[in-house]
């Protein structure tokens, strides 16, 4: 599995720029986890540290409405990303993330083992970050559009 990850790693965006030996720094330090479906991954409201990856399955972004009911914003599914934000603070999540198919596979990359190999490699953390204030710009960007009324 960790070979899956590796090959998705290496087509998702925010790891862009890396070279080969810094993606296996970055397998070397994810960890798996499965879930059914239905099965919660991240709760609202909750602090969050990791950023995930989903290598097999479906994950629904829920989204808290006007009436305090949670719907399903967006789906999101193999070599998508989620929790990236929890690399930058140590906020709340502001989403809840279910898992829509039977084994859900995701890793999960955390903040602490995350910091400590930018620490040890200043390229890498470099990469990720500037690719995620990117990423982080265009949906920001994208938002403003959105808001601005303009077609």
């Amino acid at each position: 599995m960790m070979h899956d990850l590796r090959a998705l790693m290496v087509q998702i965006e925010l790891f862009r720029g890396l070279t080969e030996a810094q993606i296996d720094k970055l397998v070397a330090i994810s960890q798996r986890e499965v879930y059914p479906a239905n099965a919660t991954i991240l709760n609202h409201n909750m602090p969050g540290d990791n950023l995930y990856i989903i290598v097999s399955g479906e994950v629904a972004v829920l989204k808290r409405g006007a009436a305090g009911q949670f719907y399903p914003a967006l789906y999101l599914g193999e070599g998508q990303i989620f929790g990236e934000v929890a690399l930058l603070d140590q906020g709340t999540r502001s989403a809840a993330i279910t898992a829509v198919q039977a084994d859900t596979v995701v890793y999960a990359l955390g903040r602490q083992a995350f910091d400590a190999l930018c620490q040890s490699d200043l390229a890498l953390g470099f990469h990720v970050m500037r690719n995620l204030a990117l990423d982080l710009a265009f949906k920001l960007r994208h938002r403003n559009y959105d808001m601005s009324g303009d077609v």
